[in-house]
């Protein structure tokens, strides 16, 4: 399923026969250096990536686009690249009424304007009263993808995923 289309790429659904991409993508320290819980980890092999594949497909299932984890597809590619999500978000004493809008790309499609492109649309079609971007509190070049999206830096929190992390909103 395609959420959307810009000039550039597709948001669609990761799909299973996706499992090389998602292996690619997320086997990469450039790319888990900056997501989840410490410690850090890439995945290490095809069970691991299956796993974790089918994890985002059921959670993807659980929302109504536009909300979801989107696969991000160059139009020159025709294979995801990377992640989009716009996701609500859990705390401590669970759901909340923000969401998050957060990303992932493969190293050699960093530098494009891929994110920001996709993300805007995407933010575009949602028509959230509020969305949040949470970062890895030194991941800079996140923070500057939402500071192109027209994010305020609402500084340093340690509300959400048991982790300190840089909260931008629009």
């Amino acid at each position: 399923m395609e959420v959307l289309r810009t000039r550039r790429l597709a948001l669609r659904a990761w799909t299973d026969d996706d499992l090389a991409a998602y292996f690619d993508l997320y086997s990469r320290w450039a790319v888990m250096r900056w997501l989840g819980p410490h410690p850090r980890r890439v995945i290490a092999d095809l069970d691991q990536v299956r796993e974790r594949l089918h994890r985002l497909q059921s959670r993807h299932a659980a929302v109504q686009p536009p909300l979801g984890l989107w696969a991000v597809v160059p139009h020159e590619h025709e294979v995801p690249v990377g992640t989009l999500l716009l996701l609500p978000l859990h705390d401590a004493e669970g759901l909340t009424d923000e969401v998050e809008v957060g990303w992932n790309l493969h190293p050699d499609w960093q530098g494009r304007g891929l994110v920001t492109e996709a993300a805007g649309a995407l933010l575009g079609i949602a028509a959230l009263p509020r969305v949040l971007a949470l970062t890895d509190p030194d991941n800079e070049r996140s923070q500057a993808v939402a500071g192109r999206l027209g994010m305020a830096d609402e500084g340093l929190t340690d509300r959400w995923f048991g982790v300190t992390t840089r909260q931008f909103a629009v």
